[in-house]
Order: C-alpha cells, then sequence, then structure tokens
C-alpha cells in the first residue's frame, strides 16, 4: 500500500510540474475571450464588438480551416460556402490542422472543436519551449519567466493563440523537433518535423535546416579524416529527417486524390507572398501590403538578424541554421503581418537573448508592456474578423 502512495505521490510531483505551463495556457487565452465572451461594448476606451465568441471564431482564417474539415477539400463542397474564393486556394490551407477539427468536430460543433485544437497546440509549443528554454536558463525559476514570456509575447503570438489557427500547432511541432534533434533523438525529430510540415507550408526549411546541420559538420571530419573512416562514422539515424520531405510529398499526393491535382498548392493563387527581389514587403502598393506604415518591420529584422549572431556565438549551430534559414525566406515575404510569419523563429531567438530576458531589468520592463500587449490583441481580434452572413454550414 506505501509502494502504492509513492507512486501516486511521485506521478503527482511530475505533474505539478506542469501546472505552471497549463496555467500559461489558458489564463491568457481566457483573459482575451472574457470582454467578447460578456459582449462588452469596449475595454479601456476600445470599441468592441457585441458579437461575443462569433468575433473569435469568426478571425482569419479559421472559417476557411473549419470548410476545409467539413469537405476534405472536396471542390463541389466547397463551392457550397459563400467565401468568394476560387477553390484552388484551400490547397494552401495544409491538412493536419482541419483533420484534428474534422476528428473533435465528432462531439463538439466545428467552432469549438477549431478552438480546443488551438489550445493544445499552444499547450504543446508551451511544454516544449519550456523544456527547450531551461537549458538556457538557470535557476529554475527564469525558465518559468522566460516561458511566460513566450506564451504572451510578440502580442500576435497570443492572439494566434486565442483564435481559430494552425500556428500554435505548427509552432509546437517545430519546437519538438528541434529539441530532438539536439538530442540525437532522429526518429522523433522526423516524426515531430513531419507533423510541422502536415500543418503548413514552411515546415521544409526545417528539413533544409537539418540537412545543413548535419552535412556541414561532416564536411569538416571528411577533410580531415580518410574516407572509409568518415563512412563509418556517419550517424545514418539522422536520416530520420527525410520524414519531412516525405510527408510534404503526402500532402501533394492527398491533394491529387482529393483535389485532382498533384500541384494544387502551387496553383493556389496570391498566397505564397514569396517575392523577388527581397523587402518587398516595403512596396506599399502590393495587394498584401496596402500601407506606409511598416517602420517597426526594419526593428524586428534588425533583433531577429541579431538573435541569429548570437546563436551562431552560442555555437547553438542547429537553431541557428533554422532561424537563419527562415529568416531569409522572410526577407522575401511581401505581407503586412510580417510577425506572423517570423513566429516559428521567435522561440529560438528567445535562446538566443535568453540572458537579456531573464535580467531584473527586462523582467521590470516587461511588466510594463504586459497591459499594451493585451490592449493591442484584443483590438487586433475585433478587427480581424471575416464577413460571414450565414454560419449554418461551419457548425
Amino acid at each position: 500500500m506505501s509502494e502504492k502512495y509513492y507512486n501516486i505521490g511521485l506521478l503527482m510531483k511530475k505533474m505539478g510540474k506542469y501546472f505552471p505551463l497549463i496555467f500559461f495556457t489558458l489564463i491568457p487565452t481566457l483573459l482575451i475571450w472574457l470582454p467578447f465572451f460578456f459582449r462588452l461594448d469596449s475595454f479601456w476606451n476600445i470599441p468592441l464588438p457585441r458579437d461575443g465568441m462569433l468575433t473569435i471564431v469568426s478571425n482569419y482564417d479559421g472559417p476557411l480551416y473549419i470548410a476545409v474539415a467539413k469537405t476534405l477539400y472536396n471542390k463541389e463542397a466547397l463551392a457550397q460556402f459563400s467565401f468568394d474564393l476560387p477553390l484552388e486556394y484551400y490547397a494552401a490551407h495544409f491538412p493536419l490542422f482541419p483533420l484534428l477539427i474534422r476528428l473533435l468536430g465528432n462531439v463538439l460543433v466545428y467552432p469549438y472543436a477549431m478552438l480546443l485544437v488551438t489550445v493544445f497546440g499552444s499547450f504543446l509549443s508551451i511544454v516544449y519551449f519550456y523544456k527547450l528554454i531551461k537549458n538556457y536558463v538557470r535557476p529554475q525559476k527564469d525558465a518559468f519567466w522566460a516561458t511566460f514570456v513566450f506564451s504572451i509575447f510578440p502580442a500576435r503570438w497570443l492572439i494566434v493563440r486565442s483564435v481559430g489557427s494552425p500556428e500554435p500547432l505548427f509552432v509546437g511541432a517545430i519546437i519538438a523537433s528541434i529539441y530532438y534533434f539536439k538530442n540525437k533523438k532522429y526518429f522523433w525529430a522526423g516524426v515531430w518535423g513531419a507533423l510541422a510540415q502536415l500543418t503548413k507550408s514552411p515546415g521544409i526549411l526545417l528539413f533544409i535546416a537539418y540537412i545543413g546541420a548535419i552535412i556541414l559538420p561532416e564536411i569538416r571530419k571528411l577533410a580531415a579524416t580518410r574516407l572509409e573512416h568518415w563512412i563509418k562514422t556517419i550517424e545514418f539515424k539522422s536520416f530520420w529527417v527525410f520524414l519531412i520531405p516525405a510527408s510534404l510529398l503526402g500532402v501533394f499526393v492527398f491533394y491529387s486524390q482529393t483535389m485532382n491535382d498533384f500541384f494544387a498548392y502551387f496553383h493556389s493563387g496570391d498566397n505564397i507572398h514569396l517575392v523577388f527581389p527581397p523587402f518587398q514587403v516595403f512596396n506599399y502598393q502590393a495587394s498584401w501590403v496596402n500601407t506606409h506604415w511598416l517602420e517597426e518591420i526594419i526593428i524586428f529584422y534588425l533583433l531577429a538578424a541579431w538573435g541569429v549572431l548570437k546563436l551562431i556565438e552560442k555555437k547553438e549551430e542547429t537553431l541557428a541554421w533554422f532561424t537563419g534559414i527562415f529568416l531569409l525566406s522572410i526577407f522575401f515575404v511581401s505581407h503586412r503581418d510580417i510577425i506572423r510569419y517570423a513566429l516559428p523563429i521567435i522561440p529560438f531567438l528567445y535562446v538566443g537573448y535568453s540572458e537579456i530576458i531573464t535580467s531584473q531589468k527586462f523582467k521590470i520592463a516587461f511588466i510594463l508592456i504586459i497591459l499594451p500587449i493585451y490592449l493591442f490583441s484584443l483590438a487586433f481580434i475585433s478587427k480581424n474578423v471575416m464577413p460571414i452572413s450565414d454560419w449554418t454550414m461551419l457548425l
């Protein structure tokens, strides 16, 4: 009997460390939802729509993922939705997120199934961020502090994990994959990398980063080692990362069956947003920019590039490869919402800046911006709503 109680106590102790992570996952999102749930006219003089939680589930691109979840890319079924979009556009919405919505849609209405999948993705991201960051900060309370900061900043991250969005699942799978890759658990790195790829198209950049992280050290060894000895030193287990391009191929095969077009993703229209030459986000006439108020993007470029250099300085080659390659791709993105595109590199920039974000001065400064983060999130969610007159088909 005593052994039984001991085991229960040990289990509770192990689970206890996850309670703060559950708190960081749920409380910020619930606080975002509250003004909408209670249908407040305004908060802190910020006008709010009085549509209740409908405002949350109507945020872009949540309803589009519900449409995919309900139709599984069937063009005839998609044509029944009144979004006024070319049917090829839906191929840009990769299948894992809508498939999970469809799974939960068997027991919940689809909009709330979507929110539940998003919350799960948020928890996944926060758990694996904590597992990663605690290797770089001491004491443990600073690892929890860094995780708290990550849970709400940047504000665009708090927003996407408070509405229907695949980004939390995508970011969580990327952090998990890199965490296992760094620990040489290549099978799990490949599995989580494949899940990231099944969630959003930029997942292939993770594979490119792994190839760089694997090959460069091997080239260095080959320069000082005889060929036959070099072959014996290769970690063939790392080839599990090829699950990532294999999963991308699987998506294209899936599209060939559901949309009758193997290359449907590349035919999804003005949705990829990669433009040459770089920095076309400053073309204020571009269709997804439409503003000249963009100076904060320059600040982001500076902080991100500096973060990559700090990762290199710390000899975090895998993190530097991924963050650097992903940042390079962002330079070619022509879209006003550049921070959303950059969310997958934010956890690793935190590693680069770990000494700063755990400093006393940063803690004081960050507390001062918690309210602005909240206010911006409410304002953004209030205005980022898809116009949907009839929800019948989406329930």
